[in-house]
C-alpha cells in the first residue's frame, strides 16, 4: 500500500495545492475539447444555423462538465469516486443523427434519455461479473479500449479530416514533434515537467505549427469575432421533447455498447487509482457505470449530445501519475464555466489536427499497456484463451441458482 502511494505523485483521495489544481486541471480540460468536434459536425450535418450550433455545443459541454463532476466527486449513491471526465460520446453519434432527421432535435432528445435510463439500468448487474471476468479478461478489456481510440488519434495525426484528404508532410511532422515532446517530458521530465508533459507538449507543437504552416496562426483571427461571454439562444426545437418506439432497438444496442465502454474505462480507473487492490471493486464499478447513464440523461434534458467517460483522460492520468478525483471534479467546473465563454471555446477548437492526435495517442498508449500488464501480471496459460467460456457458464448456472433461491 505505502509502497504503490509512493509511486503516485497525487493519489485518488489528495487535493493538490489550488494553483497545481488549476493547471492540472486545464490540461485535462484541453483534451477532453477534442470530442467538441463531435456537436459542430452534428450541427453541420442537420443543416442548422450558427446560434443552434452555439447552443448545441453550450449544452453539450454543460453536460459534460456535470457529468465529471458527478462521476469523481465520490457521492453517496452516484459516481465511482476516480479521475474519469465525461465527454462527448462517438458511439451515439449516428443514431442521434438518424433521430434528429427522423424527429428533429425534440426526438433526439428523447432517445438519448432512454438510453442513459437503460444504462442506469444495466449498472446494478456489473456484480455479477466478478465471476465472468477473471484478472486476463479484465486486462483484455481495458486493452481493447486503448486500442479503440487508434484509428481516431491516427487520423488526427495526419491532419485528415474528411475521406480523401490530402495528407501533408508537415501535418505529419507537427504530429510527430508534439508526441516526441510529451514523451520525453514524461520519460525524462522531473517535478512540473513530467507532471504537465501533455499541457507542454500541446503548448509546444501548437507553437511549433505556426511556424511550418502560417494558416494556422491565420485561424486565430476567428477569435477576435467570438465574444468573451455569451448566454445559449434556446430555439424552439428546445422547447419539447419526444420518443419513437422505432428506434428503441438501436439506442438500446448502442447504450449497452456505451456501458461496456465505461465499464472498461472504470477497470482501468480502479486500476491505476487501486494498485493495492487484488481483485476488482465492483461497488464504484457500478455506481460509475449508474452516473454514467445518469449524465448521458442529464444530456438529452439539457439538449446536448450523449456523453461518455473519456478514455484519453484517462489513460493521462495513468502516465503522469496524477490520480486525484478532485482534478476530475475542477475539469467538470471549468469545463462549465468555458460554455459561456466562445472566445475561449473558438481558441481551443482551432489548436492543430496534428496537435490533437499526438495527444490522444499519447493518453491512448498508456490505456493499452496498463491492459496488457494486467493480462500478463501472472504467467500464461494457453488454456486462459479458452476459459472464459467455462467462467461464464459457471456464472449463468450461479446467477439462475440465486434466482431460483
Amino acid at each position: 500500500m505505502k509502497k504503490n502511494r509512493k509511486t503516485m505523485e497525487y493519489a485518488v483521495d489528495d487535493v493538490p495545492p489550488p494553483l497545481q489544481l488549476m493547471v492540472l486541471s486545464i490540461q485535462h480540460v484541453m483534451l477532453m475539447f477534442v470530442s467538441i468536434a463531435l456537436p459542430i459536425i452534428f450541427a453541420a450535418q442537420i443543416n442548422e444555423t450558427s446560434e443552434f450550433a452555439a447552443t448545441f455545443v453550450t449544452f453539450s459541454m454543460l453536460a459534460a462538465g456535470l457529468g465529471s463532476i458527478i462521476q469523481s466527486a465520490g457521492l453517496p449513491f452516484l459516481g465511482s469516486g476516480y479521475l474519469c471526465p465525461n465527454v462527448c460520446g462517438p458511439s451515439y453519434f449516428s443514431v442521434s443523427l438518424s433521430a434528429a432527421w427522423l424527429g428533429g432535435i425534440p426526438l433526439m432528445r428523447g432517445m438519448i434519455i432512454i438510453a442513459g435510463l437503460i444504462e442506469m439500468a444495466l449498472a446494478p448487474v456489473v456484480q455479477r461479473f466478478k465471476n465472468v471476468f477473471p484478472k486476463y479478461l479484465v486486462g483484455l478489456v481495458v486493452t481493447m479500449v486503448g486500442i479503440s481510440v487508434i484509428k481516431m488519434s491516427v487520423t488526427a495525426l495526419f491532419g485528415v479530416e474528411f475521406k480523401g484528404d490530402a495528407i501533408r508532410a508537415r501535418d505529419i511532422v507537427i504530429g510527430m514533434v508534439s508526441l516526441m515532446i510529451m514523451v520525453l517530458s514524461n520519460l525524462w521530465g522531473k517535478g512540473f515537467v513530467r507532471i504537465y508533459c501533455l499541457l507542454i507538449g500541446m503548448l509546444g507543437g501548437w507553437l511549433f505549427s505556426f511556424l511550418m504552416l502560417p494558416e494556422y496562426w491565420f485561424n486565430l483571427g476567428a477569435v477576435t469575432n467570438a465574444p468573451f461571454f455569451a448566454l445559449p439562444v434556446i430555439g424552439p426545437e428546445f422547447g419539447k421533447i419526444t420518443f419513437d418506439r422505432g428506434l428503441m432497438v438501436p439506442f438500446a444496442v448502442i447504450s449497452i455498447s456505451g456501458s461496456l465502454k465505461s465499464f472498461g474505462n472504470l477497470l482501468a480507473a480502479q486500476k491505476i487509482s487501486r494498485p493495492e487492490y487484488e481483485t476488482v471493486d465492483y461497488v464504484p464499478i457500478r455506481k460509475g457505470l449508474l452516473a454514467d447513464g445518469f449524465s448521458t440523461a442529464l444530456a438529452g434534458l439539457l439538449g446536448g449530445m450523449a456523453v461518455d467517460t473519456s478514455s484519453s483522460n484517462i489513460g493521462l492520468a495513468g502516465s503522469t501519475r496524477v490520480l486525484s478525483r478532485w482534478i476530475s471534479v475542477a475539469s467538470g467546473v471549468l469545463f462549465i464555466i468555458l460554455a459561456f465563454c466562445p472566445k475561449l471555446t473558438v481558441a481551443l477548437t482551432l489548436m492543430p489536427k496534428p496537435v490533437l492526435g499526438a495527444s490522444i495517442i499519447f493518453a491512448g498508449c498508456f490505456m493499452i499497456s496498463t491492459g496488457l500488464i494486467e493480462m500478463f501480471a501472472e504467467s500464461w496459460n494457453p488454456r486462459n484463451t479458452y476459459r472464459s467460456v467455462a467462467d461464464y457458464h459457471h456464472s449463468c448456472r450461479y446467477s439462475a441458482s440465486d434466482t431460483e433461491s
